[in-house]
């Protein structure tokens, strides 16, 4: 089970240290509100020291299409904003140019504070290099599950599988099992995995009536460990 705070624990203190220093010194660090865009641009590394990054993405060919047709009566789907993920405290991310499609990320908590470089910054710290290349590694394999998971015909699949890749990767321990440490909005899962705010509410209480999630805490999802053992086997 992934938390957020293994990462800071097994990188080696001084070496994130001095890269602190550095950001610090070069104006390279920066502290964002909750819900607050994080003004990235493609080309450039960022590193979340803490907090969490949410990233989403829309499709520019939608709103053209929703323009183009809006006197007919061919219903079309609003261009909303699509949840990708997380990125965690300790980890990288970057934002991919790619038209029509448009990427952007936004603090998900208060008090989240980024790292941003160019990739040569990089080779004033190897070892460190190395360490970010595994981990975008790590993430293009995770959403390779999550387009497994995408592929689930079934929609409560979907949202199952969703929340597990999640809490598997984000998930710290309680006494029910695991939980997600962030707020999600049922919108923001929906349009995830490819739903509507109400159908996933309406699937979130089935799941609850199956114990394969809780609540925990102030509205965050929890996972029993019975079911994540169930999801994996």
């Amino acid at each position: 089970m992934y938390s957020s705070s293994q990462t800071d624990n097994a990188r080696p203190f001084l070496t994130w240290q001095r890269i602190l220093d550095w950001a610090q010194e070069h104006y390279r660090y920066r502290i964002f509100n909750r819900d607050e865009k994080v003004p990235a641009r493609a080309g450039l590394l960022y590193l979340v020291h803490r907090g969490a990054i949410r990233l989403v993405g829309n499709s520019q060919i939608s709103a053209s299409l929703k323009q183009k047709h809006s006197t007919s009566r061919i219903p079309l789907v609003a261009a909303e904003e699509a949840f990708l993920g997380f990125v965690g405290a300790g980890q990288p991310f970057e934002i991919v140019a790619q038209s029509p499609f448009n990427l952007q990320s936004f603090a998900h908590i208060d008090q989240t504070a980024v790292i941003w470089l160019y990739w040569h910054d990089l080779d004033n710290w190897p070892h460190f290099r190395r360490e970010v290349l595994d981990a975008f590694r790590h993430q293009h394999q995770r959403k390779l599950l999550w387009l497994s998971t995408l592929g689930q015909r079934r929609t409560i699949d979907r949202l199952l599988g969703f929340l597990t890749l999640l809490i598997e990767e984000y998930g710290e321990p309680c006494e029910q099992g695991y939980y997600l440490p962030w707020t999600l909005t049922h919108a923001q899962i929906g349009s995830a995995i490819g739903s509507t705010r109400v159908t996933v509410t309406r699937l979130m209480g089935k799941l609850r009536q199956r114990n394969l999630i809780q609540h925990y805490g102030d509205n965050l999802i929890c996972m029993p460990t019975e079911a994540v053992h169930q999801q994996r086997a």
